[in-house]
């Protein structure tokens, strides 16, 4: 089967999603040896929202979408989101296997979208081959390793601080997804 035919309409792109929390996240600190840093005293509630990201490698521009869980109704509003994002290109999403992402619901709205969507799934645990997971890497490390916030909505609004110039082509971004082999 050929791939796709590489042309500047087309684009490629990479999706995945995880969960976000209130909870802060231990990460590299100087600390008294044998003993455990502690960041934060209180937690109200644990809180958590799925978040899909859409990153193009090539151009740093990212597409994100925030929901209560992760399920095959969600990512369809994701993909649309794309869709429409990247309206008059054609797409070729490349993602892992998390079973809703191949849910019989999808099949009608992916026929729908056949000429300018396609899906395009990752072999079995391989998030090394997914430069999302970088990005994801990199907000964890500023957003979340060692900060204490009081709230997921807190934490949601660090993420958009952060994420708000990435909606648009950018090279830090372009240059966090590089492969480095």
């Amino acid at each position: 089967k050929k791939l796709y035919e590489k042309t500047p309409e087309t684009v490629v792109l990479y999706e995945d999603e995880f969960s976000l929390s209130n909870t802060a996240t231990v990460s590299y600190q100087w600390s008294a040896r044998g003993k455990q840093p502690k960041v934060c005293c209180k937690q109200r509630r644990r809180e958590r929202q799925t978040v899909f990201g859409t990153v193009n490698p090539l151009t740093g521009q990212i597409v994100i979408s925030f929901e209560n869980k992760g399920n095959a109704t969600t990512f369809k509003k994701h993909l649309k989101k794309v869709v429409k994002s990247f309206k008059g290109k054609k797409i070729i999403l490349i993602l892992d296997n998390v079973r809703y992402h191949h849910a019989k619901r999808l099949k009608p709205f992916l026929s729908q979208h056949a000429n300018h969507l396609e899906l395009m799934f990752l072999p079995p645990y391989c998030p090394d081959l997914n430069p999302i997971e970088r990005v994801w890497w990199f907000m964890r490390k500023k957003i979340t390793h060692n900060r204490y916030l009081e709230s997921l909505e807190e934490r949601k609004a660090k993420f958009w601080m952060m994420f708000s110039h990435f909606l648009h082509p950018n090279d830090q971004l372009k240059n966090i997804c590089v492969l480095i082999n």
